[in-house]
């Protein structure tokens, strides 16, 4: 069993780009900037979000975190969205997810420039992906599909599994993996909460994709001997720590990885791959 070490990869990753940035400045141009929008205090999202900050920081990227209190009107945060779009110093935008109940989120994603859309939610994005255009690819998937290829892992004709079907990682990876490009060629089999006969479907699977967001939910007896495992779950559970709470993915990692060839680990394993996607996006925007 091999553990698919996404914070050495991202590492690497963001090591090349630092070099860029670091030599794009020394000639006398200004450096990428990410704007992330939070609203509210809600806590994993602020954690989320110093993330980005200390990940634009190590590679030399300018960035600014605008807060709002969480009863920002829908209106207000349209204009805010819009003045972003018409700075020409910002490259990236992000809206940070979830927002409250009175705001509508999807009409705050289709106002953000698609080529700022460095999270990859806007439709124009989507539905280039979905055609294999160039885009800006939501993060996490883009994550994974970097993994895959890092690690050389062989996906040709393979199996895959996704569990969890949203249009934040389950259903984008899913067509990433279909498509016809390496890593790619995946028969792919997306899940969900109606899907029947679930256990049998995922021990048919060469590589599964749990992204389901239930702490422990795919068990050792779900997965064939030398599947390869990519844990997208992220769930605060209380632990007792000084913050309060663990991540815990929603694979049961005792019990799967000693069937597996290749697992990530949470955390270490998708959580950094997602950040800095999110950087490569802002890179790809700034550069056109």
């Amino acid at each position: 069993m091999i553990l698919l070490d996404g914070k050495k990869v991202a590492g690497e990753i963001k090591a090349a780009i630092a070099d860029e940035v670091a030599r794009l400045v020394a000639s006398g141009r200004r450096a990428p900037q990410l704007v992330a929008v939070l609203v509210g205090n809600d806590g994993a999202s602020e954690t989320y979000v110093s993330h980005k900050e200390k990940a634009c920081h190590d590679v030399g990227f300018q960035s600014q975190v605008v807060r709002l209190p969480a009863s920002v009107s829908e209106a207000d945060l349209l204009t805010l969205v819009m003045e972003l779009n018409a700075d020409d110093t910002v490259d990236g935008l992000i809206v940070q997810l979830p927002l409250p109940a009175h705001i509508d989120e999807y009409k705050i994603i289709e106002a953000i420039d698609p080529k700022k859309d460095v999270d990859g939610f806007h439709p124009v994005n989507v539905g280039r992906m979905m055609l294999g255009l160039p885009a800006l690819v939501s993060a996490t998937p883009a994550g994974i599909v970097d993994l895959l290829a890092h690690y050389r892992i062989e996906t040709d004709g393979k199996h895959c599994v996704v569990i969890g079907r949203s249009h934040i990682v389950g259903r984008p990876v899913a067509n990433l993996l279909s498509q016809k490009a390496r890593p790619g060629n995946c028969t792919v089999t997306l899940c969900h909460s109606r899907t029947q006969h679930l256990r049998t479907i995922c021990q048919q699977a060469d590589i599964i994709i749990a992204a389901i967001g239930s702490p422990g939910f795919l068990k050792g007896d779900m997965v064939r001997k030398g599947a390869v495992v990519i844990d997208v779950g992220t769930t605060r559970v209380p632990a007792n720590t000084k913050s309060g709470f663990r991540l815990a993915g929603d694979v049961q990692f005792d019990e799967v990885a000693p069937r597996c060839s290749y697992i990530t680990p949470v955390p270490g394993g998708v959580g950094p791959m997602t950040i800095v996607s999110l950087l490569r996006n802002t890179w790809k925007a700034y550069r056109g």
